[in-house]
């Protein structure tokens, strides 16, 4: 059997029809595809750290303010203390770290596990208290605490709201 005898469409066919009424090739139409979705890929590369634009960031972050500070706790699987590093500086927190494979690339046969260096960068909405920061690491768990300053507790100023009455939309 021919490889052409495989294949749907052949010398003998006409190619596929566009929407405009021209014949476009199929090859031409995979390749047009293909082109959007590295277009696709590449384009939000640089907008989000994730691999392909529409995966979440890792480590997986849940931000918690009270009047008196920010806890911030990431959920780092299978790494330990000594693997993360915690920074803050400029109202802006860092957590990086390293995860590492557990096993030698030859015994692997397959693998949806993530591995290799990381880092998060959470900008916060207030300045911070950065000396009596706290943090700690339990069965996978970072938990930072981050006091707020003086100056950020000053810095908020309630507005009262107040409604109109109908005369003065009338005006």
């Amino acid at each position: 059997m021919a490889l052409r005898d495989l294949i749907s469409w052949g010398r003998d066919q006409p190619s596929v029809p566009s929407r405009r009424g021209e014949e476009v090739s199929p090859f031409l139409t995979l390749h047009r595809e293909m082109n959007r979705l590295f277009d696709d890929v590449f384009n939000s590369f640089g907008n989000t750290p994730s691999l392909l634009g529409r995966l979440p960031a890792w480590p997986s972050v849940e931000v918690v303010a009270s009047d008196k500070d920010v806890r911030i706790s990431a959920e780092l699987p299978g790494l330990d203390e000594k693997d993360v590093e915690v920074l803050v500086d400029d109202d802006v927190l860092t957590i990086r770290g390293e995860k590492r494979s557990e096993t030698e690339d030859q015994e692997r046969r397959f693998s949806e596990r993530t591995y290799g260096r990381f880092e998060r960068v959470i900008p916060l909405p207030f300045a911070v208290e950065e000396d009596k920061a706290e943090a700690s690491f339990n069965n996978g768990v970072l938990t930072v605490t981050l006091p707020k300053s003086e100056k950020a507790e000053d810095k908020a100023k309630r507005i009262a709201i107040g409604r109109k009455s109908e005369s003065d939309t009338q005006h």
